[in-house]
């Protein structure tokens, strides 16, 4: 038997809060009398500001507190970024629904450059995502790549500030909190390979609530999931998470599907890429990221992520 009433914990920031609201009015448009209540909490993540991710913990302070609340009863659910979800879920837990993806872009903003290639020697680039850094690192070692943390307003403030001759955030993020015009221009995959499950929306509840997964299961896309799947098992298979500079994309093409990934130093100096198709997405998502992640590793990404742990 569905729930009567649920409730989504949630960050506080406008686009997690954005996120919540968009599934709260997807479920109850899909299940008429369903009432769904939002609680909002203040993560660890949110919290730690004057710090680079990679160096407090990674991606997963922003989903621990959430997973919390869905332990003790205090909600029932959680709605994620997927592309915050570390790679491995606490026992108990499940991502029940995967929504259909929005653009998972990366994005170029400046007030004042067209795009990276415009950017003079020097040029200060905000970035969160050492991801994005050893990216831009590769392609234009002239520019001057520097953290940047908080919401997505805060960062375009900074920018807008002068702090900043550029900044790099997801398309999605900016287009879901109605700040598309913000974008200069999309980064292309070929630029700046996304993060495994990045512009997709995931539902986490307890892998035992089977009135939850039932529930759920009107918002999960199979096409979207089938990739998200897919490219975490990249990013896990390589031991990925914020600390490392890891990409993992996958997408639907005329002949199938295509999956692209990179392990990266931090600095740029290093970086192994790697390139699968599959004739369609019928066949097993995991094992299609793993033999991903296998062409990474015969193409020198362990001696990458070995020196990573050692450094």
């Amino acid at each position: 038997m569905l729930p009567a009433r649920i409730t989504i914990a949630t960050r506080e920031s406008a686009l997690a809060l954005w996120q919540a609201h968009h599934i709260r009015d997807r479920l109850t448009a899909m299940h008429p009398g369903l009432t769904v209540g939002i609680l909002g909490m203040t993560t660890q993540g949110d919290r730690m500001l004057d710090a680079s991710l990679a160096k407090i913990g990674g991606k997963g302070l922003f989903v621990k507190e959430l997973e919390g609340a869905i332990a003790d009863g205090r909600a029932d659910i959680a709605v994620h970024s997927m592309k915050d979800v570390p790679m491995h879920l606490p026992a108990g837990f499940a991502i029940a629904a995967i929504g259909e993806r929005e653009d998972p872009r990366d994005a170029f903003v400046s007030n004042q450059y067209h795009g990276l290639a415009d950017l003079p020697a020097g040029a200060r680039v905000g970035t969160s995502s050492l991801r994005r850094e050893s990216q831009i690192r590769a392609r234009f070692p002239h520019l001057d790549v520097q953290p940047l943390r908080g919401n997505v307003n805060t960062r375009l403030r900074k920018l807008d500030e002068g702090q900043y001759a550029a900044v790099i955030l997801a398309s999605a993020g900016l287009k879901r909190l109605g700040l598309g015009s913000r974008i200069t221009v999309v980064l292309e995959p070929e630029q700046s390979l996304p993060a495994a499950g990045q512009g997709a929306l995931g539902v986490e509840c307890l892998s035992a609530r089977d009135d939850l997964t039932s529930l759920l299961a009107v918002l999960n896309h199979a096409e979207t999931a089938w990739c998200v799947r897919a490219e975490r098992a990249v990013s896990r298979a390589l031991a990925g998470s914020c600390v490392v500079p890891l990409g993992a994309y996958a997408r639907r093409e005329a002949y199938g599907v295509r999956m692209r990934g990179f392990v990266a130093s931090p600095d740029g100096s290093q970086l192994v890429a790697g390139d699968l198709r599959a004739s369609s997405i019928d066949g097993d998502a995991e094992a299609f990221g793993q033999q991903l992640a296998d062409q990474l590793a015969a193409g020198g990404a362990r001696e990458i992520l070995a020196a990573l742990d050692h450094g």
